[in-house]
């Protein structure tokens, strides 16, 4: 049984509610196209995967160090082809990770690493192995050679980040369309699309090599 309240409320409730439609539509002209609400402008950033290490993470660090890995003193290095990997370290949110190092290491353009496990055959003139700390804005840059095969696996460059004491990703990055990658058992075990796209950079030529952008997200 309706009360003397409900009966005088009703009207004025329909009255409401056919304003508020009339509302909605010219609200939502106002809204930039494509927002979802305040929580799609916080989504966490996809963390970079994880993958093995390998066998051949120097034992003994070259003198040099620097994040120039053809260029040692007054030796250069003039096999491969020469190219820049560079990009941004972020935390989840996408701010830049302050204080980050970014490392690299890879075999020579024979394929030979730097390491007492690969016979000790490669060339001496290819640094083989980088670290640099990220600018304020988390970017990072090293001077390298488009990588290349060794033995079974398919080119690839190792990439380590530390934080202080801590060692926050270790990974493998990959050349896109490179053909050995059907073929490369660590490549083909990035199940998920979103994984090995993460991982599979495009090298594009520029005027001084290639260039390879690697932006890095770890969790602080």
């Amino acid at each position: 049984m309706t009360n003397a309240h409900d009966r005088c409320a009703a009207p004025g409730a329909s009255r409401r509610d056919a304003i508020g439609r009339l509302l909605l539509p010219a609200a939502a002209l106002l809204l930039p196209a494509g927002w979802a609400g305040p929580a799609s402008a916080t989504a966490a950033r996809r963390l970079t995967p994880a993958q093995t290490e390998g066998p051949f993470y120097p034992l003994d660090l070259p003198d040099d160090t620097d994040a120039d890995l053809l260029r040692q003193g007054a030796t250069v290095y003039r096999r491969g082809q020469p190219c820049t990997v560079a990009g941004v370290v972020t935390d989840p949110t996408g701010a830049p990770l302050a204080g980050a190092r970014v490392e690299i290491w890879q075999c020579d353009a024979d394929g030979h690493y730097r390491h007492p496990g690969d016979g000790d055959r490669a060339d001496p003139a290819f640094q083989s192995f980088g670290r640099v700390a990220v600018d304020a804005a988390g970017r990072y840059r090293f001077r390298t050679i488009r990588p290349v095969a060794y033995g079974s696996r398919t080119p690839h460059i190792h990439v380590k980040v530390r934080h202080g004491a801590r060692t926050l990703l270790t990974t493998q990055l990959y050349v896109e369309g490179d053909p050995g990658n059907q073929r490369d058992f660590l490549w083909r075990g990035l199940r998920d699309p979103l994984d090995r796209a993460a991982l599979t950079v495009h090298f594009r030529p520029v005027a001084d090599g290639l260039q390879a952008d690697f932006d890095i997200v770890v969790a602080a």
